[in-house]
């Protein structure tokens, strides 16, 4: 009646169960990748997991993993919050952006910073962030119960620790009065780091610095802890998987720490 022989009919559904026993493989492969990375999107597991799937002998592209965690309700849907962190109308000194139209060439020549809000069931904290603009490797971090400059600037020494170049370093960030502080701007000038800041109310001027926020809070720090002691461990386990296992489309999927080290290594030897 349809055109297909009996033999047809059979052959068909005998593909369709062998090609679910195939792809009954690849959950647990997901699931082993988002234990670390809850809410990795399907680009970055196919590029973590093409070896698994060469090796098991799983033969699947993109689109395929694609259909195939849409079909079992795996698709990651994305978020969207927003709550200000900002307050740059304060009578304390701004400084030029020295990041506007630059790209960065070399680790530890640009770092950017932000904070942002993360709540748990005890109240709401706040995580400060000081980014490396080449490798996007997150040099520094402070969970606090407020924004105020003396907690602000704990990521910053951080970071500041963490350096392995003496090499000339603008500090960027938002006009935010924790940045412009005293306090902060002593510890730029204690280690010959210059300041450089948003104009105005240009947000995406810091988008390097936000989208890292973004990250964190959006594939890491999904599920809530009942306590800041609960949290900081949550948010350090979460940096660690992201400077050293999460690849980054712009990095051409390297990780954060790769890049950092592999450019650092290029610059100490002379190689290109």
């Amino acid at each position: 009646m349809f055109g297909l022989s009996r033999q047809a009919y059979y052959q068909s559904k005998a593909r369709y169960k062998a090609r679910q026993k195939v792809l009954s493989q690849v959950k647990p492969l997901v699931l082993q990748v988002r234990r670390d990375m809850p809410r990795i999107g399907t680009r970055k597991l196919y590029y973590l997991l093409k070896d698994d799937f060469n090796r098991l002998g799983i033969k699947i592209g993109r689109d395929s993993l694609f259909a195939y965690l849409k079909s079992e309700s795996m698709l990651i849907v994305a978020k969207k919050n927003y709550t200000k962190t900002t307050n740059s109308k304060h009578w304390m000194r701004k400084y030029p952006n020295l990041m506007k139209d630059k790209l960065p060439q070399r680790p530890e020549e640009y770092f950017v910073s932000d904070i942002t809000y993360v709540k748990s069931r005890e109240r709401t904290h706040y995580l400060s962030l000081v980014t490396d603009a080449y490798s996007r490797k997150i040099m520094g971090y402070q969970l606090s119960y407020d924004m105020s400059a003396e907690n602000v600037v704990k990521a910053l020494q951080m970071a500041i620790r963490k350096r392995s170049s003496t090499k000339a370093l603008i500090h960027h960030s938002d006009r935010g009065l924790q940045y412009c502080s005293s306090i902060y701007q002593g510890e730029l000038k204690k280690h010959g780091i210059l300041p450089s800041m948003t104009d105005g109310y240009d947000c995406y001027q810091n988008a390097l610095a936000e989208r890292i926020n973004g990250i964190l809070k959006q594939e890491f720090l999904v599920h809530k802890c009942n306590t800041q002691k609960e949290l900081q461990m949550l948010i350090d386990q979460s940096i660690a998987t992201y400077n050293n296992k999460r690849p980054h489309l712009s990095l051409k999927m390297k990780t954060p720490n790769f890049i950092h080290e592999k450019a650092e290594e290029n610059i100490l030897f002379g190689s290109n």
